[in-house]
C-alpha cells in the first residue's frame, strides 16, 4: 500500500480497489494537516490537492480520499 509521508493521522482505513489494498484519507485531515504543518492558507491547501493529490496517479495502490458529505438529488 502508498501511504503519503506525515500524514498518518488521516488515515481512517483501508479498502480494496481492483483487487489492491489501499489507504483511505480523510480529505478534510489531510488539508488540515497542510494547513498546519506546510503552513498552507485553506484555500493552498485545497487547491494542493486538486492538483497535487486527488488528481494524481502513481500506480497500483493510488491512495483514495474520502469526502463526507450528504448526496443531493439535483
Amino acid at each position: 500500500m502508498l501511504k503519503a509521508d506525515g500524514f498518518d493521522d488521516a488515515i481512517i482505513g483501508y479498502g480494496t480497489q481492483f483487487n489492491v489494498d489501499v489507504v483511505i484519507y480523510d480529505f478534510e485531515k489531510y488539508v488540515q494537516i497542510l494547513i498546519k504543518d506546510y503552513e498552507m492558507t485553506d484555500d493552498e491547501a485545497r487547491e494542493f490537492m486538486e492538483h497535487n493529490v486527488t488528481g494524481a496517479w502513481v500506480g497500483s495502490g493510488t491512495p483514495v480520499f474520502l469526502r463526507s458529505t450528504e448526496l443531493t438529488e439535483e
